[in-house]
């Protein structure tokens, strides 16, 4: 059935007009979703509507403005490069911002982790990250790995090596029959005071580890967030269950992949969440904090010794990946001075206090008999309600848009109610937004 155009008798004249007719949105269902709130400015941890309405952004614009919204010192980096250069193609060529951004983010990683890949998005540092995977294992001639591993609700983005590995998360039904086979594993999922969280990682473990034993030499590779899985639930784990993963696949040679895109550039504490687990992988996906926020750009890193087996005279070794943003001069220069910050803004100083004030509120939390499995890492703060809906349900989309009303950017993923605060925000600010929390609950609850 052909259906003809939307009709738009009067020629929109307003932001939001012109939105409407104009856009589409990503995750939105513009047959039953209200209008999109126009932003016009952000400062700090707010962002302020074309009515000068302030909204404070409680999960950093998806997990992205670690600093805070139009910080100055990276409105300074950027404009300070616009000047010099805007951008040139990545093969053939290189640039001062891509060297120092290389050198700044290698110096902050393990020793072995020395060799930096560009790209421009978290789902295509991990689209790369699998097939130097899959392309390391053809160069060494393992022609009898042909496996991927991944695990239950995991998220990894949009591309189809990236849903493929994200298949669990629920997010990809329509496309499920066109993507490779990936052999899926239990992520023990924890949180706090959680009674059985020792159990569930032995039996994640061995379930683990069992097939190792058995497909070891089939495998190509293992993918994980560490830590926390973000889209697909904020599900949090022990630092323990993330080492013995790693260490059981490097012992048989098989590539172990860290995509930390979600919970890299100190949102579980530290500046990467794989320090807290003792380990290095052998390559790490990186982005959304990576520019603070403010351009698009991701890396997948890896070690000299990966490199060397794409490294010869013949093309064929090679690995033939790019896209035409591939090591933007403006987006790199925003990533150095982004990472600089971490120092000079005494940022982890910031994220302690964050945890801190969440630690204390999620003691509140426990006393409400329609949530559960509260938990806390770093600036993150989650919790389920216990009768929530799965995604885009009822009550987490009326949760969601009554938070809008207050003035908040909270957007549940399905039963699950979290804050990700940008590192700047206030203490009252913070105390704000729980307080909104709280007179959420009790209202739809």
């Amino acid at each position: 059935m052909n259906f003809a155009p939307k009709i738009i008798k009067t020629p929109p004249t307003t932001w939001s007009q012109k939105d409407d007719q104009y856009t589409w949105h990503p995750f939105t269902q513009h047959g039953s979703e209200p209008q999109a709130p126009v932003i016009m400015r952000g400062q700090g941890a707010s962002l302020f509507d074309e009515n000068g309405r302030e909204i404070i952004d409680c999960i950093s614009s998806w997990w992205t403005c670690t600093h805070g919204h139009c910080h100055p010192e990276l409105t300074k980096a950027l404009k300070d490069q616009v000047d010099t250069l805007d951008h040139v193609i990545f093969s053939g060529f290189t640039h001062p911002p891509a060297i120092q951004l290389a050198e700044t983010i290698i110096n902050k990683l393990p020793n072995s982790l020395n060799r930096v890949f560009y790209a421009d998005s978290g789902s295509m540092a991990v689209e790369i990250a699998l097939k130097m995977a899959i392309q390391l294992s053809q160069n060494r001639n393992q022609n009898k790995r042909q496996t991927l591993i991944a695990f239950d609700k995991g998220y990894h983005g949009e591309t189809f090596g990236a849903m493929a590995v994200g298949k669990k998360s629920g997010y990809f039904k329509p496309f499920e029959n066109l993507m490779f086979d990936v052999k899926f594993m239990p992520y023990p999922a924890t949180w706090n005071n959680d009674p059985d969280h020792a159990q569930k990682n032995a039996d994640a473990l061995e379930t683990y580890q069992n097939y190792l034993e058995s497909h070891g030499d089939e495998i190509i590779g293992v993918i994980v967030e560490p830590l926390m899985q973000g889209a697909g639930g904020i599900r949090l784990c022990d630092p323990s269950f993330i080492r013995d993963i790693t260490n059981s696949a490097q012992e048989k040679d098989i590539t172990i992949i860290f995509d930390e895109i979600a919970v890299g550039f100190g949102r579980t504490g530290t500046l990467f969440a794989h320090e807290q687990c003792n380990v290095t992988p052998d390559i790490i996906c990186l982005s959304k904090g990576l520019t603070g926020g403010m351009l698009p750009l991701s890396l997948a890193i890896t070690s000299e010794k990966i490199f060397q087996e794409f490294y010869g005279a013949e093309y064929d070794k090679a690995f033939a990946h790019s896209n035409s943003f591939t090591g933007n001069p403006l987006a790199c220069a925003l990533a150095v001075r982004a990472i600089e910050l971490f120092d000079e803004d005494n940022t982890f100083e910031k994220i302690k206090n964050i945890e801190t004030l969440h630690h204390k509120f999620a003691k509140e939390l426990h006393n409400i008999d329609t949530i559960h499995q509260v938990r806390v890492k770093g600036t993150i703060l989650a919790f389920n309600l216990k009768n929530g809906g799965g995604y885009k349900s009822s009550v987490s989309e009326e949760m969601r848009f009554y938070f809008l009303r207050e003035g908040f950017n909270i957007r549940p993923i399905g039963d699950v109610i979290y804050i990700m605060p940008p590192y700047c925000i206030t203490p009252a600010q913070l105390q704000s937004v729980y307080d909104v929390i709280l007179k959420g609950l009790k209202k739809f609850l």
